[in-house]
């Protein structure tokens, strides 16, 4: 497998941030025998990002890089890419647009 993939809750925040970062855990887990994984976190669904969710992100990318894989953004709305802008945080990710954009 060289990739797995990952749903991102509406709301990604301090009170989904836990669960969800469990769920990304055990799945980049299951990438720690591949370099060159890819963690995909679906964002299609996800209206609303705060700094709790956009930490989880980073702490993940950052596990990953350890791992000698890559987190990909798949879906991200406009207004979660700006925030990536905004806090130069978009090159740490490979994001790609839902077929709809």
């Amino acid at each position: 497998m060289t990739h797995t993939i990952v749903q991102a809750p509406s709301h990604l925040g301090e009170s989904s941030r836990a669960e969800f970062r469990e769920r990304a855990l055990s799945a980049l887990a299951k990438l720690q025998q591949v370099p060159g994984g890819r963690l995909i976190v679906d964002l299609s669904r996800t209206e609303r990002l705060d700094s709790a969710g956009l930490g989880t992100l980073v702490m993940l990318q950052m596990r990953a890089a350890d791992q000698r894989c890559s987190v990909v953004l798949y879906g991200a709305s406009e207004e979660i890419r700006f925030l990536l802008l905004m806090t130069r945080l978009e090159d740490r990710f490979i994001i790609e647009p839902n077929a709809r954009d």
